[in-house]
């Protein structure tokens, strides 16, 4: 099959079979795409379009979203998860805007040297919103030339990498480049999903080779496994005056839950006023029902802990901003997502 035939058969079947409604092909500027395109990473669509069109009614433009604050951000993106994506299209919004004039480059070496933006993401901008030509290679269209072309190694391997782009590029026609982009996205999407592709609705099918070695459920290969870690921590509901006033404090900008309001945490509860510079009341103290919290690379196993405390010391958290949360009247501010789901429980309770 020709580089021509395979986007041929590709965009006829996009034109038939496509999506073609989605929020952000309604304006296909770079803004819009580049919004999508962040949350769309390791995010499915269907979890996506409400924080899109929340996000774009708040954040229209990049000028919008450069001069808004952090904390505003990360409130829109709560339950999104992978915080780093939001603190990099705000840092993002902030160097078009100072940078760029408010406007987005036009080349792909320029867009992925923006935070957060990576060769597949810039190609994605690019080709959607301007028609320029750029290839892709996201984790949708990845699968499905892994599969195409029987990659008998796992894709994330320098060696894969490397074929995989150079068939992406020869692939990627240069007409209706954006169309083709958005096709190979869905093609992945819908079709050729990682469990159970639907082969026979498939326009590759004839001349796929994992359909015709009969490895489509073996390839691609996945990756090597790793045992998780699980980790455990106390996480401190604390509370003075009010009741319904709950005392989070905001974590360091990078790292674990960036920038955002999260609850006090210790290791041991014996020792809460060296860790937190509060002391709990004794006969305050309730622990509440566990959870598990789980991130790429390690399960965290939460005990939360309700309590009162007594005023706080002069050298609290030392020195992090701290915020009496009102969970009757609350504040638009990022919050980490087992805190809001604690939070949530102690309005519904």
């Amino acid at each position: 099959m020709t580089p021509e035939q395979f986007s041929g058969a590709i965009l006829d079947w996009f034109d038939q079979h496509g999506r073609h409604d989605l929020p952000w092909q309604t304006d296909k500027t770079a803004y819009n795409t580049w919004i999508s395109e962040i949350m769309l990473q390791q995010t499915q669509v269907k979890t996506v379009i409400p924080y899109y069109e929340r996000f774009i009614k708040r954040f229209p433009t990049v000028e919008t979203l450069a001069e808004a604050d952090q904390d505003e951000v990360l409130h829109l993106w709560t339950g999104l998860g992978y915080y780093a994506r939001a603190r990099n299209l705000h840092k993002t919004a902030k160097i078009i805007l100072s940078e760029h004039q408010g406007e987005f480059p036009q080349t792909v070496e320029q867009l992925s040297d923006l935070p957060g933006i990576g060769r597949s993401t810039a190609g994605a901008v690019l080709s959607i919103s301007t028609g320029r030509w750029a290839a892709i290679l996201d984790g949708n269209v990845k699968r499905v030339l892994a599969r195409f072309y029987a990659v008998e190694t796992w894709p994330g391997t320098s060696t894969a990498q490397k074929f995989l782009w150079q068939r992406a590029e020869a692939n990627t026609p240069q007409q209706r480049v954006g169309e083709y982009t958005q096709a190979m996205m869905d093609l992945g999407a819908t079709l050729c999903t990682r469990s159970k592709p639907s082969c026979l609705l498939c326009p590759l099918e004839k001349h796929c080779e994992a359909r015709a070695q009969g490895k489509t459920d073996q390839l691609p290969v996945p990756k090597p496994k790793k045992t998780i870690p699980v980790k455990q921590t106390y996480m401190l509901l604390l509370q003075q005056d009010n009741a319904d006033e709950i005392l989070l404090y905001k974590r360091p900008p990078s790292g674990l839950w960036g920038g955002l309001w999260s609850l006090p945490q210790v290791s041991d509860l014996r020792d809460t006023l060296n860790e937190t510079g509060f002391e709990l009341i004794e006969s305050s103290i309730q622990p509440l029902e566990p959870l598990r919290h789980t991130f790429s690379h390690f399960h965290l196993d939460i005990t939360p802990i309700k309590a009162r405390i007594n005023t706080p010391t002069d050298s609290v958290m030392e020195g992090k901003p701290l915020l009496w949360y009102n969970i009757g009247q609350p504040e638009n501010v990022g919050l980490a997502a087992p805190v809001k789901k604690l939070l949530q429980q102690r309005v519904n309770s």
